[in-house]
């Protein structure tokens, strides 16, 4: 082999690891960045999902409190937003959920609430409790990633 042909070969070898290094770091930075932007989207999305299930879950039971019939369609809205949880929550939030549902619903069967009996009802009255404690611990870790 030449003696000329030794400092030609290092100097390829060396562009190349380097073109080789620039890539693969690039690569890795970019798959980095795509992770946490479908992370924060994630989380966005169920942010909304829960939010709109607290609106009108709050209404529902508010409306189960003073009324003992309701209309079926009423409740289809809420259970829809609990069949988009399962997709996108942990067990324990889809678990809250439902019970929240189901608080609801035996509201709405049991006898009419009024103004009077409120100091009675202040124990009782937050049916979501469970639902957003599991909605924070879900979302807090989930930021730890």
């Amino acid at each position: 082999m030449d003696m000329f042909y030794i400092p030609a070969i290092a100097s390829f070898s060396g562009s190349a690891s380097g073109t080789l290094a620039s890539i693969i770091t690039g690569w890795v930075t970019q798959r980095r960045k795509d992770r946490v932007r479908h992370s924060l989207r994630a989380t966005s999305q169920r942010e909304e999902l829960y939010k709109n299930f607290i609106e009108e879950a709050s209404r529902l039971y508010a409306d189960a409190l003073v009324n003992d019939k309701s209309e079926v369609s009423k409740l289809v809205d809420l259970y829809a937003l609990i069949a988009r949880m399962k997709i996108l929550s942990s067990d324990a939030v889809i678990e809250a959920a439902e019970k929240a549902g189901r608080v609801i619903l035996e509201t709405y069967l049991s006898p009419n609430r009024t103004f009077v009996d409120l100091p009675d009802l202040i124990n009782e009255m937050d049916p979501l409790r469970d639902f957003s404690e599991a909605c924070r611990c879900e979302l807090h870790s989930a930021d730890r990633r």
